[in-house]
């Protein structure tokens, strides 16, 4: 006979993905230098996004939310500055950069 499966046996159910809206996942573009030039020479484009959301989350985001096709995603974790305020030190948030790279024929016009 085969073996009796008892509830000490069964693995644990892992926890369910956490599913974000495209508008959850994009927060904002962030505008610098760096980025415009990114924007207009190479095609990529920079967004703050949500920490929880991963390189594929984004990817759908932007198509939806923009109507283009993405080639690429980059993303970083960005660490937040040391900040002082009168007489306590601390901290500013560490927060989730992503840098798209766009089909070359598609173009976002933020402005």
């Amino acid at each position: 006979m085969g073996k009796v499966i008892t509830k000490r046996d069964r693995k644990p159910a892992l926890p369910k993905k956490l599913v974000l809206e495209p508008h959850q996942v994009i927060l904002k573009p962030t505008v610098t230098e760096k980025a415009m030039y990114q924007s207009t020479e190479l095609n990529q484009y920079t967004f703050k996004v949500n920490p929880l959301a991963t390189k594929t989350d984004i990817k759908n985001a932007i198509q939806k939310l923009f109507e283009v096709r993405v080639t690429g995603v980059s993303t970083q974790v960005r660490k937040g500055k040391p900040r002082r305020y009168k007489f306590r030190f601390g901290r500013t948030k560490d927060w989730k950069k992503a840098i798209v790279t766009l089909h070359p024929e598609d173009k976002i016009d933020f402005f």
